[in-house]
């Protein structure tokens, strides 16, 4: 597990780009949150360290945006879904087993669905009265490529 204290949107970016830089395809990260906390400055920070050419925006009204870099990125937003179930009509298995890099918004509505190996990511808000409001990054690894993959960006 890494814990990651950010003190501003920007530190949360950089986060994400050094992720995006080392990344490797096959890869699905799985975001949670509360509404507002960052889920989507977080792949767009993903998407720069990439090499994505075009503007991240959040895929709340389509479910799913496709942004070519380094590698595909595909960032789903499954808050919308009417159930878990309905992310098969999306066909998911492309994504999450495929070549590319996945960002999940909102995973922990479909947690049955994600693959055996993943980086789970949980942006929480924390108040400080000394510095105000900060955001706590806990990046939790699921399987050995993941535990790679996390000791590889606290080296970075």
């Amino acid at each position: 597990m890494y814990i990651y204290r950010s003190a501003s949107p920007d530190d949360t970016y950089r986060l994400a780009r050094r992720l995006g830089r080392i990344v490797k395809g096959g890869t699905l990260i799985a975001l949670e949150g509360e509404l507002g906390v960052g889920k989507t400055l977080f792949v767009k920070g993903l998407a720069a360290g990439l090499g994505a050419a075009e503007a991240v925006t959040s895929p709340t009204f389509m479910l799913l945006r496709l942004y070519e870099g380094r590698l595909t990125l595909a960032h789903f937003d499954v808050y919308r879904l009417p159930s878990p179930e309905a992310i098969e009509e999306l066909g998911y298995e492309e994504y999450f087993y495929g070549p590319g890099i996945t960002a999940v918004e909102w995973s922990d509505l479909i947690n049955s669905y994600l693959p055996k190996e993943y980086l789970q990511v949980q942006i929480r808000r924390k108040y400080l009265p000394d510095t105000g409001e900060i955001r706590i990054i806990t990046m939790i690894p699921h399987g050995e490529a993941m535990e790679a993959l996390l000791k590889e960006i606290q080296e970075t």
